[in-house]
């Protein structure tokens, strides 16, 4: 079975990071998040919940056509941690199917809403072969619309090569974020950093380890 420990960091070599983006796919949001990422040449991981993709389908398509990777964040958005395991499993599972229905393959990663999870979810998201994502910018709550300055503050003082970070291109006004990012972007790539999405993170991290043992 997968590692159940929730992933925020990895160890790599190379100047590599993993921008995240949850909550969608969104119609305004989500395609200036992909032109960004278009202009930067860069990659990146989008959890989407299976209701906007039931909603939002052809954005889905075009997340996946542009090469990035679309993960599992739920069918509905709960706190896991309030259902039964039951019940999580078929989040789980109805957001699965529909991810598999844009991209011909099982999604491997998995965030848990709210990063709500304990280790029923954590094993219960390792037994169905994900791997849980967190996040090292947690404090830059760019959910909450803090301001762009503070998101730019509290991420640029957390990454680092490996580094995981969450962003959110859906509900409600994603503005600041969408903004943020584009500053991010275009610094980080400036300083000589690749763009990639979390499922490449872990392979470069896992290549990295396999060299140094």
């Amino acid at each position: 079975m997968l590692s159940t420990a929730l992933i925020v960091q990895e160890s790599v070599r190379e100047k590599v990071v993993a921008f995240t983006f949850d909550d969608g796919p969104h119609p305004v949001y989500t395609p200036q998040v992909l032109e960004i990422f278009r202009r930067a040449g860069g990659r990146a991981t989008f959890f989407m919940i299976g209701q906007e993709m039931e909603n939002h389908p052809e954005i889905a398509a075009e997340v996946h056509r542009e090469g990035h990777e679309i993960a599992n964040h739920t069918y509905t958005h709960p706190d896991l941690t309030k259902l039964t395991l039951e019940e999580a499993g078929e989040e789980l599972q109805r957001a699965e199917n529909l991810v598999q229905e844009v991209t011909g393959e099982p999604a491997r990663c998995f965030r848990p809403p709210y990063f709500g999870v304990n280790d029923d979810i954590l094993s219960l998201a390792a037994e169905r072969g994900y791997r849980t994502i967190g996040s090292v910018n947690g404090d830059a709550r760019d959910w909450d619309n803090p301001g762009v300055e503070h998101i730019l503050e509290r991420t640029r003082s957390a990454v680092k090569p490996g580094s995981v970070l969450i962003f959110h291109d859906g509900y409600g006004d994603r503005s600041q974020t969408v903004e943020a990012v584009r500053v991010l972007v275009e610094e980080l790539a400036g300083e000589g950093y690749r763009l990639v999405t979390v499922s490449e993170l872990l392979d470069i991290s896992r290549d990295h380890d396999a060299k140094t043992t």
